[in-house]
């Protein structure tokens, strides 16, 4: 099994199947607008924008979970990234990311490439997952990891 077999929704409620990345590294991000980690958001276009040409995506994935540090629509969300951070990567429709209703792709990420002992739940907002070439999850990052210290990693992949 891949990541390619994951549908998501974009701000636009459309589906989009990640068979659409087929062949980039990706990292996907569970993120938020009014976290301490938010600021992260420039780090993460500063390395697509000098990465995206070579095979890098990366897909954000707005949550709730943590503390309603998410509150926005998903239009809200999109036009705060844009506007605060310059964002154009994807960022997706809001998700959630553990639990019952936990959107079957981060249940696959958090399966493949378990948190600190072994644990499967996402622990914060910016918890990031490094996706190879082939879809599958090398490896998982913890939400104080700043963007930049991941880049070493990413290009060994690209």
């Amino acid at each position: 099994m891949t990541v390619y077999e994951f549908q998501a929704k974009t701000v636009d409620r459309n589906e989009v199947s990640l068979e659409e990345y087929k062949g980039k590294v990706l990292l996907i991000v569970n993120v938020a607008s009014k976290c301490g980690f938010t600021p992260q958001y420039k780090e993460l276009q500063e390395i697509y924008e000098a990465y995206k040409e070579k095979g890098l995506e990366i897909l954000g994935f707005p949550c709730n979970q943590f503390m309603n540090q998410e509150p926005g629509t998903d239009q809200e969300i999109k036009s705060f990234c844009e506007l605060n951070y310059g964002v154009t990567f994807p960022v997706f429709a809001k998700i959630d990311v553990n639990g019952s209703e936990a959107d079957p792709l981060f249940e696959y990420l958090t399966e493949n490439a378990p948190g600190l002992l072994g644990s499967k739940a996402v622990k914060w907002n910016f918890t990031k997952f490094l996706v190879d070439s082939n879809g599958k999850v090398v490896n998982r990052y913890a939400p104080s990891t700043k963007p930049k210290d991941i880049i070493k990693d990413i290009e060994k992949l690209l």
